[in-house]
């Protein structure tokens, strides 16, 4: 995209009345931002939506100062902008009918022909959920996905910081200009999350992290990725938002389950209750119901390794497997009197040492 279209896209973008989904019907109407602005009124009104008040609004000159404002910003920082119909913008939020027209980035990330995962719950987690979102992550780090969050406090700053700790690339998105960080207390984490990963956001150096854009935010996290996991939540939260919203985009969504009484369960419980999300206990969940064992970059054959050491766990598993044969993954924690999150990721570091192999409908057998 050359300068000049995206200077008439930012204009474009500031007019009052014109969101995503209306620049959008402009923009398939007459082929670009600055052949929107070149249009006749009479033009203008053959597109659905468009009146006499927005055709006015569209030929105020005034959105055109706003706009050389933050292509100064844009070009002294060196922003990355993503079009929606670019290659490299995220594939998933580009069949999202109110995906951002443009989005606004920092760091390294490479979306293309990666899996992305989205994390959200509580700002209060407990260390119930941090131990899980960090249990979770490790297991799921054989598979290398981008880890996507909102740099709030609790779970999104836990998924974000292991993710660095994983080596696993991790996004935050903004509910805010680039030109800040919200909360202030996370800009220790931003040169290190660039490094492998970054921040993109839709909101211009103008905004501030007002109550309503985290909202929007909401958005783009559940509709780039493939998954949306809510580690904790209280009866009401911004994570359930996020839920309700993968939902609508017919993305798989996960919850932790937790006890009944306890305060930062709640919100999971009912979301697994009214079948808004899956049940999740491990990453094992995960990848069997994304299908990720199946595809191709995973090993095709695991060859069982020689003189394998197996701790205690995996050797119990190993013989009741043995013993049993093919078993699912609640009878082999039942027998082997283990909690099921511990079971699953033991198969799966099993799996990776070619003793046990997964069978569909959450089987597993010894090799």
């Amino acid at each position: 995209m050359n300068q000049n279209e995206l200077f008439h896209l930012l204009a474009l973008l500031q007019v009052e009345g014109v969101g995503d989904i209306m620049a959008k019907k402009l923009l398939n109407a007459f082929g670009s931002a600055a052949a929107v602005f070149e249009a006749k009124p009479n033009q203008l009104r053959t597109v659905d939506g468009i009146g006499d008040v927005l055709v006015r609004k569209l030929k105020d000159k005034s959105i055109f100062e706003k706009a050389t404002a933050e292509m100064q910003f844009i070009e002294h920082e060196g922003v990355r902008v993503l079009y929606f119909t670019d290659e490299a913008y995220p594939e998933r939020l580009k069949h999202c009918i109110d995906g951002p027209v443009l989005l606004f980035g920092n760091g390294n990330f490479d979306f293309r022909n990666r899996k992305l995962i989205s994390i959200v719950g509580t700002r209060q987690i407990t260390a119930y959920g941090t131990e899980f979102c960090k249990k979770l992550l490790e297991d799921l780090s054989f598979y290398n996905p981008i880890i996507v969050s909102g740099l709030a406090y609790g779970v999104d700053i836990v998924a974000h910081q292991t993710a660095m700790e994983l080596q696993l690339q991790t996004v935050g998105v903004l509910a805010h200009g680039l030109n800040q960080i919200y909360p202030k207390s996370h800009k220790k984490f931003v040169a290190k999350m660039e490094q492998n990963g970054g921040f993109l956001t839709e909101f211009w150096s103008s905004s501030s992290p007002e109550k309503e854009n985290f909202v929007k935010r909401n958005r783009i996290v559940a509709g780039m990725s493939e998954a949306t996991i809510v580690i904790e939540s209280a009866e009401k939260g911004g994570s359930l938002i996020t839920a309700n919203l993968a939902n609508d985009y017919n993305r798989d969504v996960f919850a932790v389950p937790g006890r009944t009484t306890d305060k930062y369960s709640q919100g999971c419980n009912e979301l697994i209750k009214t079948q808004r999300a899956q049940l999740i206990t491990s990453a094992a969940d995960l990848i069997y119901s994304l299908n990720w064992q199946l595809e191709e970059e995973k090993p095709k054959t695991i060859q069982k390794q020689l003189f394998v050491s197996l701790d205690a766990e995996e050797q119990k598993i190993y013989d009741f497997l043995l013993q049993n044969g093919k078993q699912l993954l609640d009878i082999i924690a039942l027998e082997c009197e283990y909690p099921i999150f511990r079971v699953s990721s033991t198969l799966i570091n099993m799996e990776l040492k070619g003793m046990v192999r997964p069978l569909p409908g959450k089987l597993f057998e010894a090799i």
